[in-house]
C-alpha cells in the first residue's frame, strides 16, 4: 500500500476501495513517510510518475539530520547482490530493498529534479571502524544528459572527500561508456556501474571482495580518502534526505 501524507481530516473522497482525505498527498520519499508518522526504518511504498516504488527508509537520527528520514539509494553489506549489471538495470534499480540494492537512476533523477536533497555516505571496514561523508547538495540529471552527477558542500565525518572528484560526470556501465578513461571503467576497472571519471576515488558498486586487501586490486568497494583504493570495504550506504 502506498504511504499517504494527510494534513487534516476534511472533505473525504473515494480512492479505489478506501476513503481518504482530499488533502492527502501520495508520499514520494522518506521525508514524506516520516511526516506521515511512520518513524521506523524499513521498506515503504511511495509514488512516482511511473507508478508505485518500494524504497528503504533509514529513520535513525544521524548527526546533522536529527530527524533521520533518509531515502537509501545504494546499500552494500554482504556481497549478496551482483552489481555488475547493464545500463537498463541501473536505470530501473535492482536488488533486495531489505539488503543490498540500487534504487534506480530514473527515480533518483525524478526525486532530485522536484526537490533539493543532500547526500550522506556511511562507510564501514572489516575491522568494524566507521566513518561518513556528507554533501549538502546532491542531484542527478535526466537520462538525456547521461544521469550526470552534481554534488557539493562536503562535510567531513572522518571519511574524507572521495566523491567530489567525480562531480559532473555521466553514469557509466559496462554497456554504456560515458567516463573519461581511454577504456571503460565499469568494464575493465571497477566491475560495477557508477559516475566514473578517469576512473575514480570511490566505487561503491565494485566487486565485493569479503575483506581482501591487495595494492594491485582496485575494483572492490572503496573510498580512497579513507582507506585507499585497495582496501575493500565491508559496507557502504548512500542515502539522501530532502532539504526542507
Amino acid at each position: 500500500m502506498i504511504v499517504l501524507l494527510c494534513l487534516s481530516a476534511v472533505f473525504p473522497v473515494l480512492m479505489g476501495t478506501e476513503v481518504i482525505n482530499s488533502n492527502c498527498l501520495l508520499a514520494t520519499d522518506c521525508s514524506d513517510v516520516y511526516l506521515s508518522d511512520k518513524t521506523s526504518s524499513g521498506v515503504y511504498t511511495v509514488s512516482s510518475v511511473d507508478g508505485p516504488v518500494q524504497i528503504y527508509c533509514d529513520m535513525i537520527p544521524s548527526g546533522e539530520n536529527a530527524k533521520g528520514h533518509w531515502t537509501v539509494i545504494l546499500r552494500r553489506m554482504d556481497g549478496e547482490v551482483n552489481f555488475y549489471r547493464p545500463w537498463d538495470s541501473y536505470k530501473r534499480g535492482f536488488g533486495n530493498k531489505e539488503g543490498e540494492h540500487w534504487l534506480g537512476l530514473e527515480f533518483i533523477h525524478l526525486l532530485t529534479r522536484r526537490n533539493r536533497y543532500k547526500l550522506r555516505v556511511d562507510l564501514e571496514d572489516f575491522d568494524g571502524t566507521k566513518a561518513y561523508a556528507v554533501y549538502e547538495s546532491f542531484s542527478v540529471d535526466s537520462e538525456a544528459d547521461g544521469y550526470k552527477l552534481h554534488v557539493s558542500g562536503f562535510v567531513d565525518g572522518g571519511a574524507g572527500d572521495s566523491l567530489s572528484y567525480q562531480n559532473g560526470m555521466k553514469f557509466t556501465t559496462f554497456d554504456k561508456d560515458q567516463d573519461l578513461w581511454k577504456n571503460n571503467c565499469a568494464l575493465q576497472h571497477n566491475m560495477g556501474g557508477f559516475w566514473f571519471k578517469d576512473c575514480d576515488h570511490t566505487s561503491p558498486t565494485g566487486l565485493y571482495l569479503w575483506g581482501k586487501e591487495d595494492d594491485s586490486v582496485h575494483f572492490g568497494p572503496h573510498w580512497h580518502h579513507w582507506k585507499k583504493n585497495w582496501k575493500s570495504l565491508k559496507a557502504i550506504t548512500m542515502k539522501i534526505t530532502r532539504v526542507m
